[in-house]
Order: structure tokens, then C-alpha cells, then sequence
């Protein structure tokens, strides 16, 4: 116990931040590797799976080299992919389906799975404590601790139990230490401690910016007679502009439930530009709407995804730890799929911590073979062959990159001699309001398309509401004084759970924060314009529970 602190220290040889694909697959691996070592997962969802979001058409190239027998095992992977339609949509009715032939390749899916994530992950997790795993769910990694030569040697979560003014209410329970040999950082896309340490060990220096895409989710169950199981459908085009990078999925999965949603490139240029209502008026295009009408929406989520690819990879290792999965950046751009290639760096990095142990290592180093056996491996060959996929869209527009994503892909493998960048941030694309067009949004209708609130009722998200703000303002003028009227304020329109608003109180403007609405999305983090929100974790266990998208 530390007098300093009153919390209770547990030491493990390692220790997992997140239990997502990344994180679950790195502990199933040390366990398969060594049975006798401690590993503890902490996760701040309430229960695993509950912060898991993604489309998703999954590959199972990693999960057949962790369990070749996952099938037997029981794992929830069961909807093969049953074929492919591409529609450019023209305008709000026209559309124009892309022939498989002019696809690029990464993007056929023979092969893969329609699943939910959250199920996947739930599985991984039995998969985990069966082999041995400690699993702490509702506990959030909040600190990270380092010892006295600066090198990681765990994390502590966040105490429970503080109110609104930042003293202890009578359910006060202090936060653990977790003490690792290694402790590995599997926080999912721009994770709040993953940030902190690539700031500190300036993992960053050498890669280009993360870039980053807003994903807008829902599942509906529709009328049986126009469920193709198996079917996955993309589309490109409007709602989005050719310089607003981005397009729509819509994926048969079973039982008569579709998973549909909207990604969102978050260095889209107009202010006025509504991630929410851009998703809603793309449900009310014939070729989307033809499957809704007279089915019901029955969830809602949103999710921050990585795309700045290979370019935008950080160094991976540090004294006493590592990053994987989408707290670097693993997600394949031109695939648009991330769980493989995180299941296979969680994967690496566990074979690297039992190298380092299994030598006599008494922990706290920086395992630099992790970062080469990553650029060995098959996820590196991924990236580099679709390197040029985002860069070139943002280069070109979405119709001119998708033709060069074609001959990249098709004529020339991923092979072209050239690799283009994006240097710069999306929260430096904003064009100013008054040089920028309003979008005028259709009301929602209560059928196909709807509000804020109801959305986040159906993300089933859950906040104790006596606990200080995790949104934090570094500067409490910035919002009124400079993005007001610069940008019309835009948090207000890329927070896709109504949590700011400009409000006026006394004929005075001001930013109002409604913390408890949030689905742990992280666009304010990513987009504001002068990087004036920080996202911290609230209360584990706080948050949506997304268990079954």
C-alpha cells in the first residue's frame, strides 16, 4: 500500500491496458506461451465488448494463427461474406454500382466475416481467463506510473468516488497500482495514456501526423424478405463532397440485422459540416433506404478510427512497455479493416515480452525486436502496399484517388516507387465559417433518420453524474472567443452525441459541456481546432455499453 497515494498495489509480470482485440490477443499469447506468468488485463468498460465499435467485415488471418480451432471453440465468427456491391452514389438519388473488376483488390472480401467486434472480444476474454488471465473490467487506466529511471512500470486507475468539486463523496474507493515487468498499451484509437507516452518518449518524431475518420454506427433489424446474408455493401460519393474523404457500409449480418454506418475523414474543410446529420441524410438515399423501410433501428454508436496508415506509425517500444494495435495505427485503409493486423501486433508483442522474460530479463527494458518483428511480419507488407491509399485521396479528391487506388492496387501491387505524406493534422483543415457553405440537414423524420438524444439512449451510455467533467478545456475562452467566431464553434457539429452547445445565459454566449451524453468517440480531442479539449477517462465502468455492435 502506498501512504502517498492509499492505493493498493498488485504486481504482475505484465500488465494490458484495454481489452479489445489488440490487448486480449497479446494476453492469450503470453499464456499460450508460458502458462505460469501473471498477466492482468484492465479494461474501463463495464464489462467486455462494451466500448468495442467497428463496421465490421473481419479477416481471420490472425485469429486462425492464435486459434486455428476457433470454430470448434465456439467463436462468434460465423457469417461468411456471401458477396460484394460498390455504389458512387451521384447525388441524394442517383448512384452509379462500381464493377467488381475496378475494385481495388484489398477491398474483395472472399473470405471474410460479417461479426460483431463486441462479441469477438467478449470470446477472446473467456479465451484469456480460461488460459490464466486476470480480467478487471470497469476499472480505468487513468496514470501511468514510471519508476525511478523514468521507465514504465504500470498504471494505476482512476479513483471512484469523486464528486463534482473534486472531493471524496461517502462511496470513495481508492484506485489500484498495477505493477508489470511490461505493461502493453491497448487503448484502441487515440487512447488518453497511449498519447501521453508518445509525447514523453517523442515516439512521434519520425512519422508523419495520425489521421483519423469519425465512424457513425447503428443496427437494424429489417423485414426478412430484404436481408441478404452475408451481402456487404459500400458506397462513395454524396453526402460527401469529392474533397471530403469518407463513404458508407451497409453489412448483412445475421439473424435480419443489417450494420450500417458513415466514416467521416476528420479533415474535412467546412465548419458548418455535421457528422451526425451527414450519417442521417445518407440513410434516406434509395440505394440505403430501400433496406430500412419497415425495419427498426435497434443501436446506436460512434468511434474515432485511425487512417494515417504506415506513414503515420509511431515508434512502437519504450522503456517497460509498448503500443499496439490502434492505440499506433494498425488499421489497413485500403482493406478498411484494423482487428488482424491489432490481433497480430498484440500477438508480436507478447512473443517479444516472453523472449525478453524467458532470457533471465527482469522486466523494464525497451524491446526493440518488438518494433522489427513487426516490420517482418505480414501487417507491415499490408501497410506498405496501401501506403499511398489515404495520402492519394487526400492528394486527388475521392474520385481521381480512387482510380489512382485502382492502378496502385491492381496494375502495380502496392508496388509504385514513390510514397506520398500527409503532414498536416485535421485540426488544421478547418476553412473559416464565413468562407464556407451552410448545409442545410432535413429534420429527422422518426423513421429512417433522428436526433441526437434518441441515438445516445440506444448507445445504452451510462455516466455517474456527481464526478468532475472527462472533458477538460484547457483554456475556458477558447471555445466562445476564438472558434465562435472563426468556425461557428464546431463542436457543436462534429460530436456526434449533442455534448457541446453554445447556449446564452444572462444575453452572454456561453460553451456548455453535457459530459454524461458522451459515447467516448474522441473527435473533440481530435478535431478541435486550437487542441483545446482533452479527453481523460471518467469513472470506469462509465460510458456506452456497445456489447453486441
Amino acid at each position: 500500500m502506498s501512504e502517498e497515494s492509499e492505493r493498493e498495489s498488485m504486481e504482475f509480470d505484465v500488465v494490458i491496458v484495454g481489452a479489445g482485440p489488440a490487448g486480449l490477443s497479446a494476453a492469450c499469447r503470453l499464456l499460450q506461451l508460458d502458462e505460469s506468468l501473471s498477466v492482468v488485463v484492465v479494461e474501463k468498460g463495464s464489462e467486455i465488448g462494451a466500448h468495442i465499435l467497428s463496421g465490421n467485415v473481419f479477416e481471420p488471418t490472425a485469429l486462425n494463427e492464435l486459434f486455428p480451432d476457433w470454430a470448434d471453440k465456439g467463436a462468434p465468427v460465423k457469417t461468411a461474406v456471401t458477396g460484394d456491391l460498390v455504389h458512387y452514389l451521384t447525388s441524394e438519388t442517383g448512384a452509379m454500382r462500381v464493377p467488381g473488376l475496378f475494385l481495388p483488390r484489398p477491398m474483395h472480401n472472399h473470405g471474410n466475416y460479417i461479426i460483431s467486434q463486441g462479441q469477438l472480444c467478449q470470446w477472446l476474454g473467456e479465451q484469456a481467463e480460461a488460459l490464466g488471465a486476470n480480467i478487471f473490467p470497469g476499472f480505468a487506466a487513468s496514470e501511468i506510473i514510471f519508476d525511478a529511471d523514468g521507465r514504465v512500470a504500470g498504471v494505476a486507475t482512476s479513483d471512484m468516488g469523486i464528486g463534482k468539486d473534486g472531493e471524496r463523496k461517502g462511496s470513495y474507493q481508492a484506485g489500484y497500482e498495477l505493477l508489470g515487468k511490461y505493461t502493453v498499451f491497448a487503448e484502441g484509437v487515440r487512447g488518453n495514456l497511449s498519447e501521453q507516452l508518445m509525447a514523453r518518449f517523442e515516439l512521434r518524431e519520425n512519422c508523419d501526423p495520425q489521421h483519423y475518420g469519425i465512424g457513425i454506427k447503428e443496427v437494424w433489424e429489417i423485414d426478412p424478405s430484404k436481408h441478404r446474408e452475408g451481402m456487404v455493401v459500400h458506397t462513395t460519393g454524396w453526402p460527401l463532397d469529392n474533397h471530403t474523404e469518407g463513404g458508407g457500409f451497409l453489412y448483412h449480418a445475421a439473424n435480419n440485422k443489417v450494420f450500417l454506418g458513415l466514416i467521416i475523414a476528420l479533415n474535412y474543410k467546412n465548419p458548418h459540416l455535421s457528422t451526425f446529420d451527414e450519417f442521417q441524410r445518407w440513410k434516406l438515399h434509395p440505394k440505403i433506404r430501400s433496406y430500412l423501410e419497415g425495419g427498426k433501428r435497434v443501436a446506436y454508436g460512434a468511434r474515432a478510427v485511425n487512417k494515417g496508415g504506415l506513414q503515420s506509425l509511431p515508434k512502437l517500444a519504450f522503456p517497460g512497455g509498448m503500443l499496439v494495435g490502434c492505440s499506433a495505427g494498425f488499421l489497413n485503409g485500403v482493406k478498411i479493416k484494423g482487428a488482424h493486423t491489432a490481433m497480430k501486433t498484440g500477438m508480436l508483442a507478447a512473443e517479444s515480452i516472453h523472449r525478453a522474460l524467458s532470457s533471465g530479463d527482469d522486466g523494464y527494458s525497451e524491446l526493440i525486436d518488438f518494433e522489427d518483428s513487426v516490420k517482418e511480419s505480414w501487417v507491415h507488407k499490408e501497410l506498405h502496399k496501401g501506403r499511398n491509399f489515404g495520402p492519394g485521396l487526400h492528394k486527388l479528391g475521392t474520385l481521381l484517388g480512387g482510380a489512382f487506388a485502382f492502378i496502385d492496387q491492381n496494375i502495380f501491387f502496392g508496388k509504385l516507387p514513390f510514397t506520398w505524406h500527409n503532414r498536416v493534422p485535421d485540426h488544421e483543415s478547418l476553412d473559416k465559417a464565413a468562407d464556407a457553405k451552410p448545409i442545410d440537414y432535413p429534420k429527422p423524420d422518426g423513421v429512417i433518420t433522428f436526433d441526437k438524444l434518441s441515438s445516445v439512449f440506444l448507445s445504452s451510455t451510462n455516466h455517474e453524474e456527481d464526478q468532475p467533467s472527462h472533458l477538460k478545456l484547457k483554456d475556458d475562452s477558447i471555445p466562445v472567443d476564438y472558434n465562435l467566431p472563426l468556425y461557428d464553434e464546431p463542436a457543436q457539429r462534429y460530436c456526434p452525441a449533442g455534448v457541446y452547445e453554445i447556449v446564452e445565459e444572462g444575453g452572454e454566449k456561453q460553451f456548455q459541456i453535457s459530459a454524461t451524453n458522451c459515447v467516448h468517440c474522441k473527435t473533440c480531442d481530435i478535431k478541435d481546432p486550437r487542441q483545446n479539449i482533452v479527453w481523460a477517462v471518467p469513472e470506469g465502468g462509465g460510458g456506452p455499453n456497445y456489447a453486441n455492435m
